[in-house]
């Protein structure tokens, strides 16, 4: 499995993952809220505006905007955004994967992968995921990770047409010495069947 970041000419394959999982996706995605009457009116970008946007972000400090690739194709996509320093040095992940590749350990590896990155790498203290409390799936990834659960932020963003609390689990450096991927590379050996596959990780840059 590779995190790398998202390029231009992903946008064939990127469109299709993403159109095939679009009813499955669809109960988690962020929207874009009804205008303002004096605020202007958004629109939700394109794939191209998508990847400048990210980009710039990224090269601006304040974002890494990876693709996930298992088994040599992209299955999803994961970000690190609102990134802060200063006394902070704290961002946070939003991810998505492919429906068919998920229950197979592919985000919880790729959570593990990109908070060691940014930990060790990037320099980042503090590490949140935030999560509608109705997305089971999304929380056993950090529960399997053993992010810990910090309490409910209401109407915290526009998902899915309306304002939506999420629950916030975080994560600092200090909790996770040895590595959060060794921790979970651990945990999944000793709960997995006696000769079940493994995902093999990679490295977050390719």
């Amino acid at each position: 499995m590779v995190l790398r970041p998202i390029k231009l000419r992903d946008q064939r394959v990127w469109r299709e993952v993403n159109r095939r999982n679009r009813d499955w996706l669809r109960p988690w995605e962020a929207t874009i809220p009804p205008p303002t009457p004096s605020g202007p009116i958004t629109h939700r970008p394109t794939y191209r505006q998508m990847v400048r946007h990210l980009r710039a972000e990224a090269g601006a400090g304040r974002m890494l905007p990876f693709v996930i690739e298992y088994q040599g194709r992209l299955v999803g996509q994961l970000t690190v955004a609102g990134i802060t320093w200063g006394s902070m040095c704290s961002g946070h992940i939003g991810y998505w994967v492919d429906q068919s590749v998920a229950g197979r350990g592919v985000m919880p590896t790729a959570v593990a992968l990109v908070s060691d990155h940014c930990f060790r790498t990037v320099g980042l203290h503090r590490i949140e995921v935030c999560i509608r409390p109705e997305n089971g799936p999304s929380r056993r990834v950090v529960e399997k990770l053993g992010f810990r659960e910090e309490g409910l932020r209401p109407r915290y963003l526009h998902i899915d047409g309306a304002w939506r609390d999420h629950l916030v689990f975080a994560l600092t450096a200090e909790e996770v010495p040895e590595g959060l991927l060794a921790r979970w590379r651990r945990t999944r050996s000793r709960n997995a069947p006696e000769n079940s596959p493994r995902d093999t990780p990679g490295t977050p840059w390719k």
